[in-house]
C-alpha cells in the first residue's frame, strides 16, 4: 500500500465529513495498492476509512495472497462476498466508488438496512489529481514518446491511405518507443469526418485538399498522453489557414490561463474567447479540457461548469476546436501541468501550420 496516497485519502473523507468508503475502479486500485486488478463481474472493494485502515476484499482467484502489501480478506465462488463485505461496515453513510455495479449496492443495502450509500469516489479523485514528482515525470515522458510517434506518423501520411492505415502507423510507432498500449483508441480523421469531434476512425480515403486529424495517446509507466495536431494535404484554403490560426490562438490563451489559483471555468473561457470574438463560437462544440493520468480522461474538467481551482501537480488538457458540418475541422491540442508559479506544456511537437 502506498501509506502517503492512503493518509491523503484518509484526509479527504475527514473533509467530506464520511467515516468510511469502498474503492473499486482498477486505476484508483492501482494508485493505493500498486496492483492492477481486473475483477471482471466478480467484486472486488478496497475498505478505508478516516483513520487510513484499510482492508481489501477480493475473490482468491486473482491470486493476490502473498502479492499485495494489504490485510485481504478474500472469498470464493461459493459464497455471498457482499455479505462477507457487509459484515465488516460501520452503521451511517459509506462512499461507494462511482464505478461500482449497482448490483452490489443494491445487495449491499439490503444486506445492512443501518448504512447509506453515497458516491464518494471524490476522496481518491482528490487524491489522485495531485500528481508528486514521479508522476509529472512519467507524464512527461509519456507525453515526449507521444511527441515522436504523433509527427513520425505525420511524415507517413499520404494520399490514398485510410483511416485505420494511418492510426495503426502511430501505434506501431508508439510500440517501438516502449509503450505498453494505447491510452485510448486512436482517433484519425480526413476532411469532413474533421467535423465530428468523436468521430470513429474508419476506412475513409486520404485525399488532397483534406484536413487530417489526430487525436491520439500511449501509456507509459501506468501514466497516459493526449495529444491532437491538424494538418492538411497537399493544399490549405483561406479558411482552413484562418481557422488553424484561430485555435491555435485559443490553445495558446487556454494555456497562457494555467496558474495556481486559477479557476478552470476561466481556463475554458479563456480558450473559447478567441474563438467566439472570430465569430466561430457555436463551432466549438465542447468543453476545453479534462483532467488525466492513470486514465485518459478524470477528475475535473475544464469547462464552463467546473468548480475546480487550479492547484500545482494537477495536469489535464488544452483543447480548443472549431468544426464546421460537413466540411471540415481544427483540433489543437495539448497537456499541460499546473506548476507553482504557473504552466508547463507537456507536449513539443509543432504547433505550427503543416501543408503535407
Amino acid at each position: 500500500m502506498h501509506a502517503s496516497r492512503v493518509a491523503r485519502v484518509a484526509e479527504n473523507l475527514r473533509r467530506m465529513n464520511l467515516k468510511q468508503a469502498l474503492i473499486s475502479a482498477p486505476a484508483s486500485l492501482f494508485y493505493l495498492t500498486g496492483k492492477w486488478i481486473a475483477p471482471g463481474e466478480r467484486m472486488v472493494a478496497l475498505y478505508i476509512n478516516d483513520q487510513g485502515d484499510t482492508r481489501l476484499y477480493a475473490n482468491r482467484l486473482f491470486a493476490l495472497r502473498g502479492n499485495i502489501d494489504a490485510e485481504l480478506i478474500e472469498y470464493d465462488d461459493t459464497q455471498d462476498c457482499v455479505r462477507i463485505l457487509a459484515d465488516g461496515l460501520q452503521s451511517g453513510p459509506i462512499g461507494i466508488d462511482k464505478l461500482w455495479p449497482s448490483h452490489f449496492t443494491i445487495r449491499l443495502m439490503e444486506a445492512r438496512g443501518d448504512i447509506r450509500p453515497v458516491v464518494g469516489s471524490r476522496c481518491v479523485d482528490d487524491a489522485r489529481m495531485h500528481k508528486d514528482a514521479q508522476e509529472l515525470q512519467w507524464m512527461r515522458e509519456s507525453s515526449h514518446k507521444n511527441d515522436q510517434a504523433t509527427m513520425q506518423t505525420i511524415a507517413r501520411l499520404h494520399t490514398g491511405m485510410s483511416e485505420n492505415e494511418a492510426a495503426a502507423l502511430h501505434t506501431g510507432f508508439a510500440n517501438q518507443l516502449g509503450s505498453s498500449k494505447p491510452s485510448f483508441e486512436p482517433l484519425v480523421c480526413f476532411g469532413p469526418n474533421c467535423a465530428e469531434p468523436h468521430h470513429d476512425t474508419g476506412a475513409d480515403i486520404l485525399k488532397d485538399g483534406n484536413s487530417v486529424i489526430l487525436d491520439v495517446g500511449l501509456i507509459w509507466q501506468d501514466y497516459c498522453s493526449d495529444m491532437t495536431r491538424t494538418v492538411f494535404m497537399g493544399h490549405a484554403s483561406d479558411e482552413q489557414k484562418r481557422v488553424y490560426d484561430l485555435v491555435c490562438a485559443a490553445n495558446a490563451a487556454g494555456r497562457a490561463a494555467v496558474r495556481p489559483g486559477a479557476a478552470l471555468r476561466d481556463i475554458d473561457h479563456a480558450a473559447r474567447k478567441v474563438i467566439e470574438d472570430a465569430g466561430y463560437g457555436e463551432y466549438f462544440i465542447h468543453r476545453t479540457g479534462h483532467g488525466i493520468g492513470l486514465e485518459v480522461h478524470e477528475f475535473p474538467d475544464v469547462s464552463a461548469s467546473s468548480e475546480a481551482i487550479a492547484e500545482p501537480g494537477m495536469t489535464f488538457s488544452i483543447e480548443p476546436g472549431i468544426y464546421l458540418p460537413g466540411r471540415f475541422g481544427v483540433r489543437v491540442e495539448d497537456l499541460v501541468a499546473v506548476t507553482e508559479d504557473g504552466c508547463e506544456t507537456l507536449n513539443a511537437a509543432p504547433r505550427e501550420l503543416m501543408i503535407l
